[in-house]
């Protein structure tokens, strides 16, 4: 008899110790909206009016623009919603070459991978995580229905946007005899609000690294706002990093499209010559 419940009481030991309750993994959805501005400079000052509002309506596809964040506790997924060109009904192809890619990143593992198409090749960009020295201030607003505090930092542009590209840029580049000084170094202040409300330290785009989900963060000209939140959606999201495309780490994919970008204006230049 004793042996019979010896057994069982083994029996049961195993039971509960193999035993695994079913635990929802802690997911969240963030919706963003991007708007931009565009300085027309001394070019626009010879537009008319209705010139300035046809060219604002041509270039909205690529100054607003909608997003969707997915994210765990130490992982999250960023990617562009599809948008039509306001114009012609198509996407912008051209934008599309030196805009953000779909972003993978890894806040324990301080990892980033992002699909990068330019010209129809594709990159898969793997490097560090952009790093960014938050100050913390105590001003704090609603967004939403979360509570929110500011935090600011200051990052060179290049780094932050190494997937653009410009041709001022391409001209900084070119060293000039007659100016053998260091070139400054032209740096982008940001503006960060997050919620300790969600305990994660993710954002949007390259933005991370708060106490908090970022709800809004302004750099530059453009200023991403969350319109929407889902918590622990029903479906189970997908939060994988991209696979497919050349591997490349972020400075050297910029200096590809640089590049390229060089090569496509001297290859005009040679063409107006003949």
């Amino acid at each position: 008899m004793k042996a019979i419940l010896f057994k069982f009481s083994t029996l049961v030991l195993l039971l509960l110790f193999s035993y695994k309750p079913a635990v929802q993994e802690f997911q969240g959805q963030a919706f963003y909206v991007s708007k931009a501005t565009m300085e027309l400079g001394n070019w626009g000052a010879r537009l008319s009016e209705a010139q300035k509002k046809q060219v604002q309506a041509r270039l909205k596809n690529r100054l607003e623009k909608t997003y969707v964040l997915n994210f765990n506790k130490e992982e999250s997924f960023f990617e562009e919603e599809d948008k039509l060109d306001a114009m012609s009904g198509a996407t912008d192809s051209w934008g599309s070459n030196f805009s953000r890619g779909d972003q993978y990143k890894n806040v324990k593992e301080n990892a980033l991978v992002q699909s990068q198409e330019f010209y129809g090749k594709q990159f898969l960009v793997k490097d560090e995580l952009q790093p960014f020295e938050w100050i913390m201030g105590t001003e704090s607003k609603q967004i939403g229905q979360y509570m929110c505090f500011k935090a600011t930092a200051s990052v060179p542009t290049a780094e932050l946007q190494w997937y653009n590209f410009s041709w001022g840029e391409l001209r900084a580049a070119t060293p000039d005899d007659a100016d053998s000084s260091e070139p400054e170094i032209p740096m982008t202040n940001i503006e960060a609000w997050y919620s300790p409300q969600i305990p994660v330290a993710h954002g949007p785009g390259e933005y991370w690294g708060l106490p908090g989900l970022i709800l809004e963060v302004s750099a530059g000209n453009t200023t991403m706002l969350c319109a929407k939140i889902v918590m622990n959606p029903d479906t189970r999201l997908k939060i994988e990093a991209p696979e497919k495309g050349k591997e490349i780490t972020k400075s050297d994919y910029k200096a590809t499209i640089t590049d390229k970008m060089r090569e496509m204006r001297d290859n005009r230049g040679r063409r107006r010559s003949r």
